[in-house]
């Protein structure tokens, strides 16, 4: 056990949420949220009036922040998006992908689900491509 590679962190990392207002709600009152000294949210709550360009831009920042370890964003906002989310490639921050109160869970939609499956399709099995 003692050999075991150790993975650096950081006892301050954070969970980034984009996602509609009860989701994030929810998430604020189990303690999730952080507001930074400048002032800048660890969430983006979505409304009527929210842009794709706003989307974009907090995925980006979330995305980049050192101290954010996982991106929880609702699947529907994710499809908005979903070019920047699939070609999103680095370990950390995580992205995963949720529910909503308004929109079910799509499993065929769900970029880390696809990416899995195919790591084990027998294609890429066979191929040898892991």
């Amino acid at each position: 056990m003692a050999n075991k590679a150790q993975i650096p962190t950081n006892n301050s990392a954070l969970i980034a949420m984009i996602a509609d207002e009860d989701t994030i709600t929810g998430f604020l009152l189990a303690g999730v949220g952080n507001v930074d000294l400048r002032r800048k949210t660890n969430y983006l709550i979505l409304d009527s009036k929210t842009t794709v360009k706003a989307i974009e831009d907090a995925f980006k920042e979330f995305t980049t922040k050192e101290d954010i370890a996982i991106v929880l964003i609702s699947q529907y906002v994710a499809n908005m998006i979903r070019f920047l989310v699939d070609s999103y490639n680095k370990p950390i921050p995580a992205i995963l992908e949720i529910p909503s109160k308004d929109h079910p869970y799509d499993p065929t939609h769900d970029s880390v689900l696809s990416r899995v499956k195919y790591l084990f399709s027998s294609e890429s099995v066979a191929s040898g491509r892991r």
